[in-house]
């Protein structure tokens, strides 16, 4: 079963996102050579704790922090700790969360620690962010689920190969449904599975968290021994970005925004609807 929110959760799940974007903000300017990933931790529990807001990662699953920090080969689900020490020329993903009277909010993005990054880093953040908008653009009343996978996906193969021969879009982790619960259905593949079939029908009520995870390289992963961290097979680098997002009759809202997703939606002739909190 989908859950369809009312205007009210939406308003809830937009103070979530708030405080997500916050948190966002915080660690990225703490993200530079010489900090650790716990160092990232810290700051986020304190931009949740600021709030008011609690963490939906801490306890998830046994999860033990308040964000997920993903280094270089790393795709999703790293654990802060004090031994990964950011240097430059990393980069790092950064997934966080956040629940405000009972509503969640859930994005990520991909940070790069000091300089000196290659060209095709820049490049495979940009596709990644990229195919990200493509997905919540095609986000509209009517269409159906797979027309968001289709779109993330078109985006990334309309690319221009990287030196390392193709972008690999990872297959075993996707985006979901979001509301009530951080994860929930329905379960959004970043590429087109005849076997799925179409997927829901979006409908005002619908709320999304849609998330592309591209590798230099391959689109199989392993876990770690930690049952956590997930890794590239073939040790390519990788990046993650997300936003979680509420349909709506007037249009989408991009919750974990700060301008609701105005200004990039414009890009693809998207408006949005009025940002809920006013």
């Amino acid at each position: 079963m989908v859950q369809i929110k009312t205007p009210e959760q939406i308003a809830k799940m937009r103070e979530a996102g708030l405080v997500v974007a916050a948190i966002h903000a915080a660690t990225r300017e703490a993200a530079v050579p010489g900090a650790t990933t716990r160092d990232l931790d810290m700051v986020a529990r304190k931009v949740i704790a600021d709030a008011g807001a609690t963490s939906n990662f801490l306890g998830y699953g046994g999860f033990p922090a308040t964000i997920c920090t993903s280094v270089n080969e790393v795709v999703v689900h790293g654990i802060p700790d004090d031994k990964t020490v950011l240097k430059d020329g990393d980069i790092i993903s950064i997934d966080a969360g956040a629940i405000v009277d009972g509503w969640h909010g859930d994005a990520a993005y991909t940070a790069f620690v000091g300089t000196g990054h290659a060209p095709e880093l820049l490049e495979l953040s940009r596709v990644t962010e990229e195919s990200m908008w493509a997905g919540i653009a095609a986000m509209k009343l009517g269409n159906r689920l797979v027309d968001i996978s289709k779109a993330i996906e078109q985006y990334i193969r309309r690319q221009p190969r990287p030196a390392t021969g193709k972008y690999g879009i990872i297959e075993d982790y996707g985006g979901h449904g979001i509301g009530s619960e951080m994860h929930m259905d329905p379960h959004l593949l970043n590429y087109v599975s005849r076997k799925r079939g179409k997927g829901i029908k979006l409908v005002p009520g619908v709320c999304l968290a849609i998330e592309p995870m591209v590798s230099l390289g391959t689109a199989q992963t392993e876990v770690l021994a930690d049952d956590w961290t997930v890794i590239t097979t073939d040790g390519t680098w990788s990046s993650h970005w997300e936003h979680s997002i509420a349909l709506t009759e007037a249009g989408p809202i991009v919750l974990t925004s700060p301008d609701c997703g105005k200004a990039k939606l414009a890009e693809y002739g998207v408006t949005t609807a009025p940002d809920p909190l006013g």
